[in-house]
């Protein structure tokens, strides 16, 4: 196809997302949400989906989640979107049951044919997950967008926030790092086919595991490491738990093609906002080059889920994720008492 998706819009996948402390700052002045007890994740850790309690045995999880275009192909667009969509639920140890797309489209620029193609792409991810797409809005946009509201339901005594970690837990990372650095390669034309064929690979690769990884009794937290980069997301761990949190420069998986690109400083200006939005709260040994901070801070679309566990778990949790194709999945720090930020060695 001639049109670029990529060049109709001004960001890309999760790169689109709002930096961590002004989002903060818009959402200061909220209404607090204790006089609906029943809601038992709301927007006070910043966690991964909503979760309103039905009755002992049943939770509801409401998320949504939609964005630019990180690729050209309308088709594999529809299926990353589709599938970082529905990461929020497995990121709670839900199941989703059934979404709603969210449409904009500059219908003058795009051809129809390249719609159908998007929405192809999310209904296919759909299929292979079990659940509907419903129904939905569209709009017509200067830019293309494309997400979904997603809908599951969870055993409340199975839910997973982000705030629930325990000093000694280790950390354990189900897909490698390097997402929006391979974007951003790709737009400038700079990405061959393997390199596309890994961002693909991984942008699509359902994080289904979640919902088994939730019955493990030594999982005490879960999150989804999206566009505020590992270290934007693990910090929130580490508020939410009020834990500091060490991590190991070396231990983490990477998408190969995406150091080479890193260390040539090529990334999404996500990664420029959201180290500045760390400030103080993250400490890097000097041994770190700069080519890893700026992994670490790269927005990711789709990307893995990040694990808390008891110690004990480590070897069961990799093996969970192991058996369910997350082949690159690795334990990378641990976590502590202490003042809640994360130290990079």
């Amino acid at each position: 196809m001639s049109i670029k998706l990529t060049q109709l819009s001004h960001g890309g996948g999760c790169g689109c997302k709002i930096a961590p402390a002004v989002l903060a700052e818009m959402l200061a002045k909220l209404p607090a949400t204790q006089a609906f007890p029943q809601l038992l994740v709301g927007t006070e850790t910043a966690d991964d989906a909503a979760v309103y309690q039905i009755n002992d045995q049943q939770a509801v999880i409401a998320t949504t989640d939609f964005f630019m275009p990180i690729v050209d192909d309308p088709y594999d667009f529809g299926r990353i979107a589709a599938t970082n969509a529905v990461s929020d639920i497995y990121a709670m140890g839900g199941t989703p049951i059934m979404a709603l797309a969210i449409v904009g489209m500059p219908v003058n620029k795009l051809p129809v044919e390249a719609i159908q193609q998007i929405l192809a792409g999310g209904a296919e991810v759909a299929r292979q997950a079990g659940f509907p797409i419903a129904g939905g809005h569209s709009i017509d946009a200067p830019e293309p967008i494309y997400g979904l509201a997603v809908i599951g339901l969870v055993d409340p005594k199975r839910v997973k926030r982000n705030s629930a970690a325990q000093a000694g837990d280790r950390l354990i990372l189900g897909k490698p790092l390097g997402i929006g650095i391979l974007g951003s390669a790709m737009k400038k034309g700079l990405l061959d086919e393997p390199g596309y064929a890994a961002l693909i690979a991984t942008t699509t690769q359902l994080n289904q595991v979640g919902s088994t990884l939730a019955g493990l009794p030594g999982v005490h937290a879960m999150t989804d490491v999206t566009g505020f980069g590992l270290l934007g997301h693990l910090l929130e761990v580490c508020r939410g738990s009020k834990l500091t949190a060490t991590l190991s420069s070396l231990s983490l998986p990477l998408l190969e093609a995406a150091i080479r690109f890193a260390q040539q400083g090529i990334g999404p200006g996500a990664i420029e906002r959201n180290l500045a939005s760390f400030g103080d709260a993250v400490t890097f040994a000097p041994t770190v080059a700069d080519w890893q901070r700026r992994i670490l801070a790269d927005a990711q679309t789709s990307g893995g889920l990040l694990v808390s566990c008891a110690e004990s778990e480590v070897e069961k949790v990799l093996q969970t994720f192991h058996q369910a194709g997350f082949h690159q999945a690795a334990e990378i720090g641990h976590l502590a008492t202490g003042v809640a930020g994360i130290v990079v060695a």
